[in-house]
């Protein structure tokens, strides 16, 4: 199967149109370290955005950093760290959980809306991405946003492409917002909390006004020994004190926290937000991403577990469940669809078989009305279905 790695937009645009021509489909790739993720795309040729590199734009006064989509993510963090700024939805790395190799890259997080721990108090991906360049599926290079977001005007295509997963174009160049990095962070640890406790005292930190930026629950037997509940601040140092002291008092019923910070709380974060207790190699099945109301996910997990062996645990204060079955069969989709429907929210299916993943909706199914509409947006940018055929839902 051939690979394309143009090494600029003009010549991405170019190889596109004769794609397009040819009729020939694209699997749309940056590094490679979610190609595992998805329904197996039905391609027959590799486009990939590894040669469009470097960084085109950074003015830190501004908070705003642009990139060539290939561009490793690692780059563009360090590029920030130099002026102690960072993005600010805490990008997920799906390396360890899915056994892959590659490099990250920032193109990628845009594609996959690629969002980590702090999306409850920073937003997600999306809402930090202000500008895009893409080519689309008539090999037509596009511009949508800016570099401020006064600058969005019309058809907003910059939400749009994000968590698109290449199905619409290839994205050649992105810009986000980025704030500057917290002078401090710390995070409260409760031992021993159940689910719904658990999710209590999340909620009501989360409704404080002690500003919660990171706020997830370990099971007992995730991670290591029991169930351990974890409540993140960030900000001035002079403010962490006061606020650790005032979330003690809120939380004093759910017992008495222990105070980790520095390198092992950010351990702990990277953890989390890499969903690490369920990576491969350490813990075998198929691996399920599921959004949902924070306070229906201990019912939801339980649920699954009626009908399915299952572990779990919490993030975004309960509102994301990652959850953990066997991969045999159909992996325990038709246990998680029906939870989930019972709940409410949508669930992703994030690692198995690729046998299953071909056979089992790996995207929560869409209602008639909503696959019409999706399908419609894809026919308008991608009229010949080049990208990433089939990847989100069959025949899209």
């Amino acid at each position: 199967m051939p690979t394309y790695e143009p090494r600029n937009e003009a010549e991405a645009a170019e190889i596109v149109a004769a794609a397009a021509a040819r009729g020939e489909r694209l699997r749309v790739v940056g590094g490679g370290t979610k190609a595992a993720l998805g329904r197996p795309a039905q391609d027959e040729a590799t486009l990939s955005a590894a040669g469009l590199t470097g960084i085109t734009l950074y003015e830190p006064a501004e908070l705003v950093i642009g990139a060539r989509a290939g561009t490793p993510l690692a780059e563009v963090e360090a590029r920030l760290a130099e002026r102690r700024q960072m993005l600010p939805f805490e990008p997920m790395d799906y390396r360890a959980l899915l056994g892959s190799s590659g490099e990250p890259t920032i193109g990628a997080v845009a594609a996959g809306n690629v969002s980590g721990p702090r999306r409850i108090s920073a937003g997600a991906a999306r809402d930090s991405l202000i500008g895009v360049r893409f080519v689309n599926g008539r090999g037509e290079a596009v511009k949508s946003g800016g570099r401020v977001m006064k600058n969005v005007t019309g058809l907003d295509l910059v939400k749009l492409m994000a968590g698109s997963w290449g199905t619409l174009g290839l994205l050649t160049e992105v810009i986000f917002k980025v704030l500057p990095t917290p002078e401090r962070a710390a995070t409260l640890v409760f031992a021993g909390l159940d689910d719904a406790r658990a999710v209590e005292a999340m909620s009501l930190g989360l409704g404080s006004p002690f500003e919660i930026t990171g706020a997830a629950h370990w099971p007992a037997g995730v991670g290591a020994g029991e169930a351990r509940t974890f409540l993140r601040i960030e900000g001035f140092a002079a403010s962490i004190d006061y606020r650790l002291g005032e979330l003690r008092r809120l939380l004093r019923r759910y017992g008495n926290p222990e105070i980790t910070d520095g390198e092992d709380a950010a351990s702990l974060w990277a953890a989390v937000r890499d969903a690490a207790p369920f990576a491969a190699g350490q813990a075998e099945g198929a691996v399920w991403r599921i959004s949902t109301a924070p306070g229906q996910g201990p019912a939801l997990t339980a649920a699954v577990a009626a009908r399915r062996a299952a572990r779990w645990f919490y993030d975004w204060g309960g509102g994301l469940v990652w959850l953990l079955t066997d991969a045999t069969g159909d992996a325990g989709a038709e246990a998680v669809r029906a939870a989930v429907a019972q709940a409410g929210g949508h669930a992703t299916l994030v690692r198995a078989p690729e046998a299953v993943r071909a056979a089992v909706p790996v995207f929560e199914p869409l209602p008639e009305p909503l696959m019409r509409l999706t399908a419609g947006v894809k026919a308008a940018h991608d009229p010949a279905g080049l990208f990433n055929p089939g990847r989100m839902y069959a025949g899209i």
